[in-house]
């Protein structure tokens, strides 16, 4: 069953065009990527799916549409966002953070933290003060305490150490594995993406120019639009 459905979607900032013919598809309980070099649209089509962007175009969230919803309508649907750059509550605890995201379901407070012990260890300190690791920790969490149907993660590894990269893929697969979570995965690291995604889709110039599995992303494609 289709979750996510958008059908050339445009969008602007003012009077500067961002997404000019965005398509793709997600079904319930798939991984899929959403790809492209630097520039291309990715975080503008993430900001029209939260309804933080006007946009045109067909945009469904398991049949609703959400063309016209504001973001909190979205997110209530079961929409979770894990924005770029993390943007935890900085003066607020780590607790503090998770609960004033949190609604009714499975993911509570015990399991975010048993999916990141290092939450559980630093319940009581603010997000200001913890590493940046921590912090995208943190940010997932926050999002899953919404009880999502499906996560979005917009560049959740950027910027990180290895070993926190790491950490932060193991509990992507996790979530795959053990829980069938929709979720829409922007990122640039290929080896982990094809570890976790069942299918792609590739912007260019704010359109979406190529979409299939995995196994069918051969190195030319991904040379010809992906690669620098």
């Amino acid at each position: 069953m289709t979750l996510l459905n958008l059908e050339h979607i445009a969008a602007s900032y003012g009077a500067s065009r961002a997404l000019f013919d965005v398509s793709l598809t997600v079904e319930e309980g798939e991984v899929v990527a959403l790809m492209g070099r630097n520039g291309m649209g990715k975080t503008t089509t993430v900001k029209a799916i939260c309804r933080m962007i006007p946009a045109t175009g067909t945009l469904l969230f398991d049949g609703t549409d959400i063309s016209a919803l504001p973001s909190y309508r979205v997110a209530r649907l079961g929409v979770g966002l894990v924005p770029e750059g993390r943007r935890c509550f900085a003066d607020l605890t780590v607790t503090e953070n998770l609960i004033a995201a949190a609604r009714k379901g499975p993911w509570d407070m015990a399991r975010v933290t048993a999916l990141f012990p290092r939450l559980a260890e630093r319940q009581s300190q603010r997000a200001k003060t913890l590493s940046g690791g921590e912090q995208q920790m943190l940010a997932i969490g926050r999002a899953l305490m919404t009880n999502p149907r499906l996560l979005v993660l917009d560049e959740a590894t950027e910027g990180l150490a290895p070993i926190i990269r790491q950490e932060i893929w193991a509990a992507i697969a996790k979530l795959k594995t053990e829980t069938g979570m929709a979720i829409l995965v922007i990122d640039k690291s290929m080896a982990e993406l094809r570890q976790v995604c069942d299918r792609a889709t590739i912007l260019e110039r704010g359109a979406s120019v190529w979409t299939g599995t995995m196994a069918a992303l051969t190195p030319d494609i991904s040379e010809r639009l992906i690669g620098v």
